[in-house]
């Protein structure tokens, strides 16, 4: 949500971009701004009036008129009511920025039709939308904001299922500072929204409630050519609706890629949900605290992909679960994944090679993908997965090596970690006086430890090594011979 806010607002903002120079607030340098958008937007926006620009005193007011790009839409397949213009203001700084600002709300319903798929209706509301930044002409965005939102819901309805979801609030910054290279631009956005509500429904599954006393988030990308990946968008806007893209246009597109690339040196996201719970029918759960980040960094040629969760203070209450058994859910979570070594340099080189006017043989994404995976292998490293609840506290590090032709070809390097192991087994066999079945458990787990090894901090340890030859050795112990 607060990404496409920041999306719509930044290219509102596009207007000022050819215009910083009308200094004058008059009818001639509100047509100079207005031109100046409608240059920048795809054509089939532009001719359609979508937006128009006004002198208001020492300021423009920009006006867009969202229902205008809906005119082409066929009725039979979407509907939209209440749809409604916004308007912004902007003022130009003596610094030759421009200080923009706006203050609107949306209360739209409709419904849609995919081919093959069920009606769809929709409801959307803002109340409030208020949002205040510093516009650069210079890299065509915003250099800063400050954005709020008050009461957003959203919901869905189907003959199967109804979705509905919503918050209270929600505050977030922009800023903006110079990339390593030249013409790109570090972008960082930070905010909190309060109050979250999402209720799921339909006739197979329960009803579900899914609400967050806050979530805080973060994001952050560096060495963003602004303009350049700007009138790709543009460029890719105007030839939206061409079944094939002339040989002409698919080349000045390879070009247009070529230019910008590598497009960024970095990403990260993070996100926390706080005071998660989960309810319906089948039981109750949730977690003080649920974190999730993702994160892209490194050289072009080896790049890394990681993503992590983590959950703490969790809870769960259902009759699913025996409360005999209740011991052994999580009290803490935490999942590490990461890609490494990725060659973004190489599939970039690879990707443009296919005719983008469609003559391109399906190998050519294969072939891109593989280049992206040195010599087509694929490394998947866990840095760290780990569980721990009143009977048990385990961990595991592990490097697994594939290719991304075969499913067959992998091996794996793993470490084993556990603490108060015998604590563990106890909580096992106690179980197994009324399920006779978890004796085999208990007797794998007693196995197990006869293999371990104790670090220095009193954990188990097992160090698991699995060959591409199907052998396999624990702590240096042929457990397995080779297939």
């Amino acid at each position: 949500m607060r990404l496409n806010l920041i999306a719509a607002t930044s290219t509102i903002a596009l207007a000022l971009a050819s215009a910083a120079y009308a200094a004058d607030i008059n009818q001639a340098g509100a047509k100079q701004v207005q031109e100046s958008l409608t240059r920048l937007l795809p054509k089939r926006v532009a001719k359609d009036g979508f937006v128009t620009v006004n002198p208001a005193g020492t300021r423009y007011e920009i006006i867009y008129d969202f229902a205008k790009l809906l005119k082409s839409i066929d009725p039979g397949s979407f509907t939209v009511t209440g749809l409604t213009p916004w308007s912004m203001f902007a003022t130009r700084l003596d610094t030759g920025l421009w200080s923009v600002e706006g203050n609107n709300s949306l209360n739209v319903s409709g419904s849609f039709k995919a081919s093959g798929q069920p009606k769809t209706e929709f409801a959307y509301i803002i109340e409030t939308f208020i949002f205040s930044g510093v516009f650069d002409p210079a890299i065509g965005y915003l250099r800063s904001g400050d954005f709020s939102t008050k009461a957003v819901n959203f919901s869905s309805k189907t003959e199967a299922e109804e979705v509905s979801a919503g918050f209270d609030s929600m505050k977030y910054k922009l800023t903006s500072s110079e990339g390593a290279a030249a013409g790109t631009t570090n972008f960082a956005t930070s905010g909190s929204a309060a109050g979250f509500l999402e209720k799921i429904s339909s006739r197979e599954v329960p009803p579900v409630e899914i609400r967050a006393d806050t979530i805080d988030f973060a994001a952050a990308v560096n060495g963003l050519p602004v303009n350049k990946v700007r009138d790709i968008i543009m460029f890719v806007a105007d030839h939206a609706d061409e079944k094939k893209l002339a040989v002409a246009d698919g080349e000045k597109l390879k070009e247009m890629l070529r230019d910008a690339f590598p497009l960024l040196t970095s990403f990260n996201e993070t996100i926390d949900f706080n005071n998660l719970t989960v309810s319906s029918a089948a039981g109750n759960g949730g977690a003080k605290n649920l974190n999730y980040e993702v994160a892209l960094d490194g050289a072009t040629d080896a790049t890394r992909f990681g993503v992590g969760v983590t959950a703490d203070q969790i809870s769960f209450a259902s009759a699913i679960v025996p409360a005999a058994y209740s011991d052994f859910v999580p009290r803490q979570l935490q999942l590490q994944l990461a890609i490494p070594n990725m060659d973004f340099a190489a599939f970039g080189d690879e990707f443009l090679k296919v005719d983008f006017s469609g003559a391109s043989s399906e190998d050519s994404g294969k072939k891109a993908v593989e280049r992206l995976f040195k010599g087509g292998e694929l490394v998947m490293e866990f840095p760290k997965i780990s569980a721990v609840s009143s009977v048990y506290d385990a961990e595991i590090s592990a490097k697994v090596r594939g290719r991304v032709d075969t499913s067959k070809d992998y091996s794996m390097e793993a470490t084993v970690l556990a603490r108060d192991l015998d604590k563990t087994i106890a909580a096992v066999q106690e179980l197994a006086k009324t399920n006779a079945e978890l004796n085999q458990v208990s007797f794998g787990l007693m196995m197990a430890k006869g293999f371990a090894k104790t670090d220095p901090d009193g954990r188990q340890r097992w160090d698991i090594s699995v060959a591409q030859n199907g052998s396999v050795t624990i702590n240096g112990q042929v457990i397995k011979g080779a297939d």
